[in-house]
């Protein structure tokens, strides 16, 4: 299994177009060490040649500029990517389908939940419809297993997470099964396993044994800590209200990760998360436990 970091950031990207946060200020003024990111993505492939999009980020063209791979090889209109899988309908997440309408149609899976947010609040699947058949939802059952024509050997189960809706969907504060996905990925032929899960509120049960099973643990690194956007005067809410877990504190990201085993890997990062400086403490204390942090055109293969 090949898997292409396309994009590591949390929504907005790194900087952030409009924020001034320490770690944004210190990257635009070359004071910071820190590596600018686009928000997150990832591509798939059992061969290198046919690629699955998990997410569609807003800076997917110029992630597709970035990886020869997706780029058009075999024919004038052209591209390597042959489908999609969205985990949920936040917007960092699923508005790259409007810089793709050029390519429809396009399949897309997802869950019932998901297309309901994409026919409703942010009407992506009736917009797309006027660019060559838009797109063909295929439905993603919580928990079955499904594979994907392009990638046959790869076998994708859907997970349910703890998060939350975008604030455009009409259970935002009513969650529902579906609202979030993680994958566990398994590749037959190779036996390597990914769990992936940009997004993830709360680790209950079943999901720490979801997660046992993967060689490659690639999951939601958005903040350091539950008030980091208040402290940094960037918000008001915590990363519990947003339905992403820290990173610090009892029952937080690292305390999760030190029981499991397996590359662990955190990715949708935010612009104020600290973990960013590579001279920080709080990426000193990731280097000790073994914990990655994604990068841009980060390659990993199972």
């Amino acid at each position: 299994m090949h898997i292409r970091i396309l994009g590591s950031a949390a929504g907005g990207g790194f900087p952030q177009w409009n924020c001034n946060c320490r770690n944004c200020h210190g990257l635009r003024q070359g004071t910071l060490r820190a590596t600018p990111r686009s928000q997150s993505s990832i591509a798939l492939s059992d061969d290198g040649a046919n690629w699955i999009l998990c997410n569609a980020s807003p800076d997917i063209r110029a992630q597709i500029e970035a990886f020869p791979a997706l780029q058009p090889a075999r024919a004038v209109r052209d591209t390597a990517i042959r489908a999609l899988i969205l985990l949920d309908s936040q917007i960092d997440h699923c508005t790259g389908l409007l810089g793709l309408r050029e390519g429809c149609p396009h399949e897309v899976w997802c869950t019932e939940m998901v297309h309901q947010d994409l026919t409703t609040g942010f009407p992506l699947f009736a917009m797309l419809e006027h660019w060559n058949g838009g797109l063909h939802w295929k439905p993603i059952v919580l928990e079955r297993s499904f594979a994907v024509d392009a990638c046959p050997a790869l076998r994708f189960t859907p997970i349910p997470l703890r998060s939350a809706a975008p604030p455009y969907s009409p259970h935002r504060h009513d969650p529902h099964p579906g609202d979030n996905l993680g994958l566990l990925v398994e590749d037959s032929r190779t036996g390597g396993t990914l769990f992936y899960a940009p997004g993830l509120g709360r680790v209950d049960a079943p999901l720490p044994d979801w997660m046992r099973r993967a060689d490659c643990l690639l999951v939601d690194g958005t903040l350091w800590r539950d008030d980091e956007m208040i402290h940094a005067g960037c918000g008001s809410k915590l990363g519990s209200e947003m339905g992403h877990l820290p990173q610090s504190g009892a029952g937080g990201m690292l305390e999760v990760l030190d029981g499991l085993d397996g590359r662990k890997v955190l990715i949708h990062i935010n612009n104020t998360n600290p973990i960013l400086d590579e001279d920080s403490p709080e990426r000193a204390q990731l280097v000790a436990r073994g914990i990655e942090v994604a990068r841009d055109g980060m390659d990993i293969d199972l």
